[in-house]
Formats: C-alpha cells, structure tokens, sequence
C-alpha cells in the first residue's frame, strides 16, 4: 500500500497584515507540487495553502488502481502527514564572525536576479512592441548599505546573529557577498518589517526572485499555456506584459493568479 504524500510547509513571506506560506507535497524525494496561501495570520495562510494544494493533487492525481484512499480527515478532507520545516538551516551554523582584518574574497560576480535573461525554460511572456529593459542597477549602494546597520541596531542584531540570518537567506554569512542589487534590497526590506530583538533563526526570509519564477514556470507549464496567454493575463492583472516588469510582490500575486487558474481548470 502506497504511504499518502508528505505535506511540508513553510512561511516564505510576511510584512504587516500579510502572511504567504508554501505548502508542497512530497513522494519520497519526488515533489509532486506545490501551492501559496496568504491570509494575516500564519495558521490561516497555511491552511489555505495545504487546501489548495490537496485541490490540486485531487485534480491531477491519476486514479489509484485497486489502492484503499488515505483515511479521511473529520472534514472529509485527506489527512497528509505535515511537516512545518524550521526556520532554522539545515547545514552547522556559520562560526562566530570577526572583525574584518583583511577584504573576503569575493565571489565572482552573479548576473542580476533583474537581468533581461533568466536561466528558466523559456516560457517568459515576449513583451509587446519590443524588448523591455529592466532598470539599471546603481552604481552607488551606499545608501542602503548605512540604513542596513541602522536597521541591524534597531532590532539588536550582533554581526554574529545577522550572520545567522544571512546563512539562511542566501546559503552565505556574509553580506560582502551579496553581489546583486536585488538581493541586497530585498534583505532590506525584510529588515525593515523586523521588530526589535527578533530571532535570526526564525526570522522570515526575503523572496528569492529565482525561486519565484521557477515556480511560475512550473504553473504555466501545467496550464499548458503560450506567451500570449501568459501576457494576457499579466496584462489583466498588472497593466504590464513581461515578468521581467513585476517586483517580486508582485510575482508573488502572479503566481498565485496563475494556480487559481489551474485549479479552475482542473474542476471544470
């Protein structure tokens, strides 16, 4: 008899009045998809997102041959073992970090998260009229560098605990390795929806633009739809016609759009 899928969830966004937790579904080490909830709350948010999740599964999954169903929740509803993954990383935590004493290599410089090419199957929306250029990164960072160590005394972080932090964020403990603008941006922005003496290691993490498309790829692939489905939807929603345009809230709402669609597909 096959076990029922592992439900994982995680929260992957949260600012004031907002949640997104993710909820994916796991076969051993086969991932058979994965859905978002928002809501204020976090409980709330992940009961949305595992119940989407099960509505998908309901929809895509082939009949089981001559296989008893899981047991029903009291709700009528399948009962998945859940794992809320910790915060806190997987690998040993970084060493204590000292003073700098002398530069840290650097790592060789990654492309933009906003660069006009992403490394996802092409399923991009072309844009209308031409190709559109993403902003330009600055040259100076200054300014968001100060307002990061203003932001880092304000919540009481160490160069320790914000190591911690960066360690899960971005797999590094160091900010001098933060090479795109959008990264360094997006931590912070999560400094900033951070209230004094949060904990590094259960902290929310910044989204990570790549992740986000990665997953848009994945839904527009199950819809099965063209750039000009795509584009019109984006379009409907955004006024803009290429993701390359959306900030990374917004292909967060994107993405969610997009599984609304598939499980309205699936249902009719």
């Amino acid at each position: 008899m096959q076990t029922p899928p592992v439900l994982k969830v995680r929260l992957v966004h949260a600012e004031p009045g907002q949640r997104v937790v993710q909820a994916s579904a796991w076969q051993g080490n086969s991932c058979l998809g994965s859905s978002l909830g928002e809501a204020a709350g976090a409980e709330e948010a992940e009961e949305r997102a595992i119940e989407r999740l099960q509505q998908r599964l309901a929809a895509t999954a082939p009949a089981a041959a001559s296989e008893p169903a899981p047991a029903p929740a009291a709700n009528g509803a399948v009962r998945h073992p859940v794992i809320r993954q910790s915060p806190t990383p997987t690998t040993p935590p970084p060493p204590p970090v000292a003073e700098d004493t002398a530069p840290e290599p650097q790592a060789p410089p990654q492309p933009s998260l906003f660069s006009a090419t992403e490394a996802s199957p092409p399923v991009e929306p072309l844009p209308i009229g031409g190709t559109v250029e993403p902003p330009a990164d600055p040259e100076d960072w200054s300014d968001e560098l100060a307002e990061l160590d203003v932001q880092l005394q304000r919540i009481g972080w160490d160069r320790n605990q914000e190591a911690h932090y960066l360690q899960r964020a971005f797999g590094h403990p160091s900010r001098n390795r933060l090479t795109a603008y959008a990264d360094l941006v997006s931590y912070l922005r999560c400094l900033r929806n951070l209230s004094p003496g949060s904990d590094p290691n259960s902290a929310p993490v910044p989204l990570r633009r790549k992740d986000l498309l990665e997953q848009s790829d994945q839904l527009l692939r199950s819809l099965q739809w063209d750039a000009s489905r795509g584009r019109e939807l984006l379009e409907q929603n955004f006024q803009l016609s290429s993701r390359q345009q959306l900030s990374d809230e917004q292909l967060l709402q994107f993405n969610m759009l997009l599984e609304e669609s598939l499980m309205s597909a699936a249902g009719a």
